[in-house]
């Protein structure tokens, strides 16, 4: 009889007690690392990894330096991909980030030697990438500029009037009416889930109307007998319109047709427009809010704005984002389907010489995010077999593509081509 592989997996004490796990041991508590050891013996025990990768995977898991944040190659498919951080850091942006770490003037003055405009370097490169906007202001992520919305317009159970067909949930169970009514506002629906017309929202104005929300569906599409109000024609109403525009574009983008940006939703009337900094404007994960100066002053001043701000390394971050393009997703965007073909090519080709089955084969990305919902663009993969996902996922550095079909597909899409050959490195170490 064959003997069951599973009894060569190594026990969790003499993994331990092992040199190659002596430094694990010395930086991180032991409860830690006998986690990765036990997640690791689990791979085995269901096929994913041999016995002898589990030391190797148990390490790689625990990342370096007392952090069990990995690097990770994003071979999805999809450009800002949630689980996998969102949006890619710029060169400028983690420069900034590292000069940050220390003491810094991100609420002093150097030259008066006084107190200054917390983040003011942030605040003004926002303000001059989106120049109709009176006013704007940053708080940690766009969920945090919804809030404050409520709080500081919609305050003592004031109405916000939503479209039933806007009333959406995004991650996680996050849903945006929750949230709203958290803070003690109440929602007041109209329409109906495809259709919504202007004489709907105006009959449900009244004295305890806080303001109007447009909320762009980042995740989802609609479409066959449907009607919306365009913001326009809500900016006509006799209340304020905050416009949730989710996806962070601050002006328009040819790849991106449909994509609703915060320029022109300033310019069609909205008195305050709320966004994310860490999807399609390429940044760290902010909210931003930007719009008419009264409404932007009066939220700044909310006694909860300061439980919502951001830290001073999300400032340098975001900072050097708007001021020093071009960021990694702007480049991913532009790039040319005929090179993401024939970098695949080359990755076969070199592979398939290794004597793996590798193939190039034509695929198709997508946004991600809560960005450009339903809008596929081309790309190119790699093809492997469905086998080694495990092994790349756990790999140094991590890679993480997707399933199709029985096979692993590696898309170039968010890869960059100086990640190409450390690409080719770990399918080679993950399929020897």
């Amino acid at each position: 009889m064959r003997a069951d592989p599973r009894r060569h997996i190594p026990g969790t004490d003499t993994l331990l007690a092992s040199p190659e796990f002596a430094d694990a041991l010395r930086s991180l508590d032991r409860h830690t690392v006998k986690s990765a050891v036990v997640r690791a013996q689990q791979l085995a025990r269901t096929g994913q990894i041999t016995p002898g990768e589990v030391a190797d995977v148990a390490l790689m898991s625990l990342g370096t330096a007392g952090s069990t944040i990995r690097t990770v190659l994003n071979a999805t498919g999809v450009l800002v991909h949630t689980n996998l951080g969102r949006a890619p850091l710029s060169r400028a942006a983690v420069d900034a980030v590292c000069r940050a770490a220390g003491h810094t003037n991100v609420e002093f003055n150097l030259s008066s030697g006084s107190r200054d405009r917390r983040g003011r370097g942030a605040l003004d490169a926002l303000a001059a990438a989106v120049p109709a906007a009176e006013d704007v202001h940053i708080v940690n992520n766009n969920a945090a500029a919804l809030l404050l919305c409520a709080l500081a317009m919609a305050e003592g159970g004031r109405e916000i009037v939503v479209s039933r067909g806007e009333m959406v949930e995004i991650g996680d169970g996050f849903r945006i009416p929750e949230l709203l009514e958290s803070t003690g506002a109440r929602i007041r629906e109209v329409g109906t889930t495809n259709r919504t017309r202007l004489a709907d929202y105006a009959a449900a104005l009244g004295p305890d109307t806080a303001f109007v929300l447009k909320v762009h569906p980042s995740n989802y599409r609609i479409e066959g007998f449907v009607a919306d109000v365009p913001l326009a024609e809500l900016a006509t109403l006799d209340v304020p319109v905050v416009a949730d525009i989710g996806s962070g574009l601050l002006a328009p983008h040819p790849m991106l047709p449909d994509e609703p940006d915060a320029a022109t939703a300033v310019r069609s009337g909205a008195a305050l427009v709320t966004a994310s900094a860490d999807k399609l404007l390429g940044g760290p994960q902010a909210g931003l809010l930007l719009g008419k100066h009264v409404l932007v002053d009066k939220l700044r001043r909310h006694p909860s704005a300061r439980a919502l701000r951001v830290d001073k390394l999300t400032l340098a971050a975001l900072e050097s984002t708007l001021r020093e393009p071009p960021v990694p997703v702007a480049a991913r965007l532009d790039t040319d389907p005929t090179e993401l073909r024939g970098r695949a090519a080359t990755i076969a080709e070199r592979l398939s010489a290794a004597g793996i089955d590798a193939h190039a084969v034509e695929s198709h990305a997508t946004i991600g995010g809560g960005g450009a919902p339903g809008r596929w663009l081309p790309s190119a993969a790699v093809s492997l077999p469905e086998s080694v996902a495990p092994r790349l996922r756990t790999a140094e550095p991590a890679v993480v593509g997707r399933l199709e079909h029985s096979r692993c597909l590696l898309d170039l899409f968010a890869v960059t081509p100086d990640s190409d050959t450390a690409l080719i490195e770990v399918v080679r170490r993950c399929m020897s």
